[in-house]
């Protein structure tokens, strides 16, 4: 099981209560404000997508748990391309990550394709 996996909770819906928040009064003393945040999105229709090309257009990465969206009909791939669409117009970028979940960044941030620590 991947890290994100176990930080979004392998598919399972969550609610902002599910996060906790981690101390950073250190850190925050000598860091700016911040200029691009991540949001963790449930897409589980077409209205879902909208919030998502915000965020984007925005300047913000999102990871979209597309597992509601799991059967192969038109509105997935009609999602997708949306999403696809978005990353295309803002020089962002856009992959999937297995069956559930869809990272869609901003101008000039890129996904790695390969794993990390390997």
């Amino acid at each position: 099981m991947g890290l994100m996996t176990k930080i979004l909770g392998g598919g399972q819906s969550r609610s902002a209560e599910d996060y906790v928040e981690l101390d950073l009064d250190d850190v925050s003393e000598h860091a700016g404000e911040a200029t691009m945040q991540v949001h963790v999105a449930e897409v589980d229709g077409q209205a879902s997508s909208i919030a998502i090309k915000d965020a984007v257009y925005d300047g913000d990465i999102v990871i979209a748990d597309i597992t509601r969206l799991r059967t192969k009909d038109s509105t997935v791939e009609h999602i997708v391309d949306e999403l696809r669409q978005v990353a295309q117009e803002v020089d962002g970028d856009i992959v999937q990550k297995g069956d559930d979940q869809i990272i869609v960044t901003p101008t000039g941030v890129r996904v790695g394709r390969e794993k990390l620590g390997r």
